[in-house]
């Protein structure tokens, strides 16, 4: 058997210092999302990325126009709009460079006909492009991280707040609790006969 206020008091304890971490995780968390969202803001500005203007000619392919015209004239700065541009309209440009052709397959007749100025063309475009597209969806996906990790803090501050009612309740369950009361597990003690 164990005294109840030795219970409470370990019970409480260990609660303590769970919300104490669940706050210092989410703290952490919160610095990790502020980093993803300034550090891809920071690098997509660098570029100097803008939007074809809304009702231009670049916008009217029906593959560009429903995913870029929301953006229309806008820098690109954002992870979302990195992830557009790279998917609706750098990859559509690529895909008419070569007939459909990626750089890989280009690449590859390329180098069976080396003299192929049209090809070696091709493989320049379709590597540039690629490279691009490639840097914009990795900005994408560090601003995913950013996103993921300001649910996880979010969620880590709700559960310390949590954590750190149901300790407070339970201190004050300590506070009521009588020095000689005893907690049993499943089974109560047999009452012993007076003497």
């Amino acid at each position: 058997m164990m005294r109840r206020r030795t219970f409470d008091f370990l019970l409480s304890t260990g609660g303590l210092v769970v919300a104490v971490v669940l706050f210092i995780a989410g703290g952490l968390l919160l610095w990790g999302h502020s980093f993803a969202n300034d550090n891809v803001r920071n690098q997509l500005a660098a570029e100097q990325i803008y939007f074809p203007a809304k009702g231009s000619k670049a916008l009217a392919d029906p593959r560009i126009g429903p995913y870029l015209n929301k953006y229309a004239g806008q820098q690109l700065v954002t992870g979302p709009q990195a992830e557009a541009y790279a998917d609706h309209f750098i990859k559509v440009h690529l895909s008419e460079a070569a007939g459909g052709q990626t750089y890989a397959q280009v690449s590859q007749k390329a180098q069976a006909d080396p003299n192929n100025a049209k090809l070696a063309g091709q493989v320049e475009t379709l590597f540039r492009g690629e490279t691009l597209r490639g840097l914009l969806l990795e900005a994408y996906g560090f601003w995913k991280l950013g996103q993921i990790a300001l649910i996880a803090a979010i969620a880590s501050f709700v559960l310390g707040g949590v954590m750190l009612l149901l300790t407070s309740l339970g201190l004050l369950h300590l506070r009521r609790t009588g020095p000689a009361e005893e907690l049993t597990f499943g089974h109560k003690p047999t009452p012993q006969p007076a003497t």
